[in-house]
């Protein structure tokens, strides 16, 4: 409705408090621009229409809307269902408790699998060091036997029994610091599975002729200017490649570093500052490589690694910690990760199968299972293995700080966690505890543990601390 204000009007009937009252006498928040007579917009004019100006009856109306008792039918007024991720199904196999996916969607979009991932990605996988003694003990039984006459023989023989003295496990996962998981991928030189039955580099590195490992990182800037001639590994390159694996884990190094650049991260330098992409393609163009490929029996490996502890150094103090006990008996330390991988495999009932471990057995047992592989290995839509990437997570790490030229320079001691780190540039926090730490907090459990000769079937958490009446000696220190 339009009012023109030259138009002499009745006074408005009384309404209620309750009651809508629209009184336009503005005539530039109508819609007309003109006179009354031709205010009115017809659709065949040639004029463009007007411009729209929130009116008083639209405040009014939105005011009126706004209150507790008016109703609002159902129908387009009501928000959009919020957005739920794609819940992919998956289960966990074997002792090592993987992650095991069959899913279809992620077999057909990079993207989905990416998601997966990354959404699998924030649990840790679980580190512990588990410690087992047995000595051997010759013993005697009785032997009765009948001959072909009837009559019955007796005979002691004697025979050799492994008994077992103590065997325990601790628990090092609670230990990870939290949050910080890091996805790096192999570098294009060093050999790994991309997508065939063999392991292979991306471009043409040089093999070192004397024998000595190869220079992964050397070589690199080299590899990367032949991008795409990827070709398969050579022994000596696959051969190196594993012993500097072994290498790095022992020395709790993290998985984004080569031979070549050991030197720069002597002390574990923030991961801010490292590049941990060393391959030429990001994790979500390996995930559309895997997706689009064709084969039958095709799988996705990401893999959990855990960085920080210089596990050969802490297996070399629990054994001196077990020798010091005067145990005479074999023994073993032994660190040991479980649900570290996850791997996605194609949909069908076949791949379903093999990955049930009974189902391998019967094949096995049935001499079916070899030529499976040779269809793996040879078929051009047979088998194909992508083991590229994965996370990694810290047991100690260096954090950079913002510097403040305000601020005084930190201490020379590492009591308060800042330091001058040669590492990083600049000072840096300490992330996580420090494996020595870690065995002077657990030294007296584990010889404890050992002289009692401890069998134990749960991950010891918390290590055996003072006594009370030790505690309230006086200048005891716990």
């Amino acid at each position: 409705m339009i009012i023109d204000p030259d138009t002499k009007h009745p006074p408005p009937p009384t309404h209620s408090s309750s009651s809508l009252l629209i009184d336009v006498t503005d005539p530039s928040e109508s819609f007309a621009t003109g006179p009354s007579s031709s205010s009115s917009f017809h659709p065949n004019s040639s004029a463009p229409p007007p411009p729209f100006v929130e009116s008083a009856a639209d405040k009014a109306l939105n005011a009126e809307l706004a209150r507790e008792d008016v109703f609002v039918p159902l129908g387009g007024e009501e928000p959009p269902p919020e957005f739920t991720p794609y819940e992919a199904e998956f289960f966990l196999s074997g002792a090592a408790k993987d992650v095991v996916s069959h899913d279809p969607h992620l077999n057909e979009d990079g993207e989905a699998l990416y998601r997966f991932l990354l959404s699998r990605a924030r649990d840790p996988p679980k580190l512990t060091v588990s410690l087992d003694g047995t000595h051997s003990e010759r013993r005697y039984r009785t032997v009765t036997s009948r001959d072909a006459q009837g009559r019955t023989h007796r005979r002691e023989e004697s025979y050799e029994e492994t008994v077992t003295d103590f065997a325990f496990a601790i628990d090092l996962t609670q230990h990870v610091v939290p949050d910080s998981v890091v996805h790096w991928s192999v570098p294009d030189e060093e050999p790994a599975y991309r997508g065939r039955m063999y392991e292979e580099v991306d471009g043409v590195f040089a093999v070192a002729s004397t024998g000595a490992p190869i220079r992964l990182e050397v070589d690199a800037e080299e590899g990367r200017q032949a991008k795409g001639a990827r070709r398969q590994a050579v022994r000596q390159e696959v051969k190196s490649a594993k012993a500097w694996r072994a290498s790095r884990w022992q020395r709790g190094l993290p998985p984004w570093v080569g031979p070549g650049s050991v030197e720069r991260v002597a002390g574990h330098a923030s991961t801010a500052e490292a590049n941990v992409m060393k391959s030429s393609r990001t994790l979500r163009e390996w995930a559309d490589e895997y997706c689009a490929s064709d084969k039958w029996l095709k799988e996705f490996t990401y893999e959990k690694v855990v960085y920080g502890w210089n596990l050969g150094a802490l297996e070399a103090a629990i054994t001196a910690a077990v020798k010091s006990t005067y145990y005479d008996g074999d023994f073993t330390v032994k660190f040991n990760l479980t649900q570290s991988k996850i791997h996605v495999r194609p949909n069908s009932q076949f791949a379903r199968l093999l990955s049930q471990t009974w189902f391998k057995v019967i094949l096995w047992c049935l001499l079916i299972y070899p030529f499976i592989w040779l269809y793996k290995r040879f078929s051009t839509h047979g088998g194909g293995r992508w083991e590229v990437c994965g996370g990694a997570y810290a047991l100690k790490r260096w954090q950079p700080l913002e510097e403040d030229p305000s601020a005084p320079p930190p201490p020379f001691s590492e009591a308060n966690g800042v330091v001058s780190h040669g590492a990083v540039s600049g000072h840096a926090r300490l992330q996580g505890m420090k494996e020595g730490e870690w065995f002077q907090m657990w030294e007296g459990t584990i010889k404890r543990g050992v002289t009692g000769r401890l069998k134990a079937r749960s991950v010891l958490m918390n290590p055996e601390g003072p006594t009370p009446e030790a505690s309230m000696l006086d200048g005891y220190r716990a």
